[in-house]
């Protein structure tokens, strides 16, 4: 069992919390760390230990593992801490805003011998997990193209904090529900190799209209198209291309298979706490049973991509 820390008990903070504690046989939260006062109830009701500065979880002897749930610009600060102190980190997406500082941290890991993990729930959708599956078997030959689209109604739901800091959430819904998508895609096609993006804005915050579009090109020669709105009901979509056939994930448990000369086919997979089984994978890197499902280059290879959009979004070039 894996004794962590969570620092940052904001909303998703504590879906994380709620997502093992009393429920996983691999990770617990025995601490909790948040700057407002009003985190120390939720952290009773769940038997954590409460601060309002991490110092102290992270020099915890008791602490085993830390879980950052915290704005982004903290991310490269608390995570080069952790390491430092020899302590596992598993940190919330983004890892960084800039690729530059996303190499400090697996660098840093690396260096201290401790793992490290990112949160990228969507890779553990079921849906998902057989998506990238197909692709890699060669079920749909040689991949062509993706397309992805994530969208949701945050922007009506959040109306202060951090999150609508351009600073801390730059290019639209790029940085929360676009990311998911963009994960996705370098998961599944490997690095970005050129990215060419729009914003368009209808309404500005803080209850923004505003859609973000992105060309993508692969180094491995496919393509991409990506789309996030961050204000309309929750969709997700991922497709894969292949000159075999297609595979398009829709939502956490769907699949429709296309297979060339066959009828397409549609799967409806079991339901999975994604949130749980990426902190037990987690546990399974800091114990060493397994490295964490999301690798190191990939994790750097987002942030670059990321990067690129957000550089593309403010010059308008590829």
């Amino acid at each position: 069992m894996i004794d962590a820390a969570i620092v940052g008990l904001g909303r998703w903070g504590r879906s994380l919390v709620e997502s093992v504690q009393g429920k996983s046989g691999r990770l617990r939260f025995v601490r909790g760390v948040d700057p407002s006062p009003e985190a120390r109830e939720f952290a009773a009701r769940h038997g954590l230990k409460f601060s309002a500065d991490h110092a102290g979880a992270i020099s915890d002897p008791a602490v085993n593992a830390i879980v950052l749930a915290t704005p982004h610009s903290l991310h490269l600060e608390q995570v080069l801490a952790a390491a430092r102190a020899g302590k596992a980190v598993f940190c919330e997406k983004p890892l960084a805003l800039k690729a530059a500082d996303a190499a400090r941290m697996i660098e840093a890991c690396d260096r201290a011998g401790v793992a490290l993990g990112v949160g990228h729930n969507r890779r553990w959708w079921p849906a998902m997990r057989e998506l990238k599956r197909l692709v890699e078997s060669g079920a749909l030959g040689q991949l062509l193209h993706l397309e992805g689209h994530n969208s949701n109604e945050n922007s009506d739901r959040v109306s202060g904090g951090w999150r609508t800091l351009p600073a801390e959430s730059p290019g639209g819904g790029m940085t929360g529900a676009g990311l998911h998508v963009l994960d996705a895609m370098v998961g599944l096609a490997g690095p970005v190799k050129r990215a060419r993006a729009q914003f368009i804005e209808r309404k500005p915050p803080p209850a923004p209209r505003d859609t973000v579009s992105v060309l993508l090109e692969f180094a491995d020669g496919a393509s991409g198209l990506l789309a996030t709105i961050r204000t309309t009901p929750f969709y997700w979509r991922v497709h894969a291309f292949g000159d075999r056939g297609s595979a398009e994930v829709l939502g956490e448990t769907e699949l429709v298979l296309r297979l060339s000369g066959q009828p397409p086919r549609r799967l409806q997979l079991e339901p999975e706490d994604s949130l749980r089984a990426e902190l037990e994978a987690f546990a399974d890197a800091v114990e060493g049973r397994a490295p964490f499902p999301v690798p190191p280059a990939q994790m750097l290879h987002t942030v670059a991509a990321f990067e690129a959009v957000i550089r593309s979004l403010e010059t308008r070039a590829a």
